[in-house]
C-alpha cells in the first residue's frame, strides 16, 4: 500500500512525499531521506522494504525549493545532473523540510506519535541533522557525507543512532568514517559499521556502478536488528 502525496508546507507550497504503508495499515513512522538522485525507484523501494518490516515509511522531495519532482538516472548523464542539483540545493531548507516532514508523519494516526529517520548518502547526512535538531526515536545513517563533521554538534543527540560506511567509499575517505565510529564507541545507544567490502552508496541496488550486494544484505540485516531494539513495529512483537 503505497501512494504519493502533497504536504502543506508553511512557506505556502507544497512538498511532494512517498508515503508506504505496511499490510497492517498502522505502524511506527520511518522518514526516509533521499540520495541525491531524488525520490526514485531506489528510494520508493527502500520505503517499501521498511513498510514490509511495519512502518509507516515517508520519503520527501527534499527537491522542492530548487527542482520539485527531481529524478535522476544513475548513469554518467544522471550523476551529472543530480551533482548540480545538489549543488543548487537549499541545505538548510532541506534540513527544514526534513524537519517538517518527520512531524508530519508523526502527526499520522497510523503512527500513533513515533517516528524515526533513516537517510542515504545526502540523506544520510540529512538524518544526522534531523537527530540533532528534532529528537526522533531513532536515526540511522547510511555513508553521511560529512557526517563526521557535524560530531561536534552531537551533544544534543539523545536518541539511538547507526551509522552504516564502506571501507572502499571513494566519497567518504576511511579516516572520516573512522572518526564517527570512534564517536559511537563512546556514546550509549550509538554503533557504527565500516564495511571493508562496501563502496559508496553499495546499497544502492539500482545503480550498478555503486551496488554492492554481499555488504548491502549485511548492513540491511543489521539495520532491520537496530531498528527492532530502538523502534519496534507491531509485526515484531511489540504494541
Amino acid at each position: 500500500m503505497s501512494h504519493r502525496i502533497q504536504i502543506d508546507m508553511p512557506d505556502g507550497g507544497e512538498m511532494g512525499a512517498y508515503l508506504a504503508l505496511p499490510d497492517s495499515g498502522e505502524g511506527p513512522g520511518m522518514l526516509v531521506l533521499m540520495e541525491i538522485f531524488g525520490v526514485g525507484v531506489y528510494i520508493r523501494e527502500a520505503a517499501d522494504r521498511l513498510a514490509g518490516l511495519g512502518y509507516v515509511a515517508l520519503a520527501p522531495d527534499l527537491y522542492r525549493r530548487t527542482r520539485a519532482g527531481a529524478e535522476f538516472a544513475h548513469d554518467d548523464a544522471g550523476l551529472a545532473e543530480a551533482g548540480a542539483a545538489v549543488g543548487e540545493l537549499d541545505m538548510p531548507g532541506a534540513i527544514k523540510d526534513s524537519i517538517l516532514a518527520l512531524e508530519h508523519l508523526r502527526g499520522l494516526p497510523e503512527t500513533g506519535g513515533a517516528a524515526g529517520v533513516l537517510g542515504f548518502c545526502l540523506g544520510g547526512m540529512l538524518a544526522f541533522a534531523v537527530a540533532q535538531a528534532a529528537d526522533p526515536t531513532t536515526a540511522v545513517s547510511y555513508y553521511g557525507s560529512g557526517v563526521s563533521g557535524m560530531l561536534k554538534d552531537s551533544a544534543s543527540i539523545a536518541c539511538p543512532v547507526l551509522f552504516q560506511f564502506g571501507g572502499e567509499d571513494a566519497y567518504i575517505p576511511r579516516e572520516q568514517s573512522e572518526l564517527v565510529a570512534a564517536a559511537a564507541d563512546s556514546r550509549a545507544g550509538w554503533e557504527c559499521h565500516i564495511h571493508d567490502d562496501g563502496g559508496h552508496a553499495f546499497d544502492n541496488w539500482d545503480a550498478p556502478r555503486f551496488s554492492r550486494p554481499e555488504p548491502a544484505n549485511r548492513a540491511w540485516a543489521q539495520t532491520t536488528d537496530f531498528l527492532a531494539r530502538t523502534l519496534p513495529s507491531y509485526s515484531s512483537g511489540s504494541e
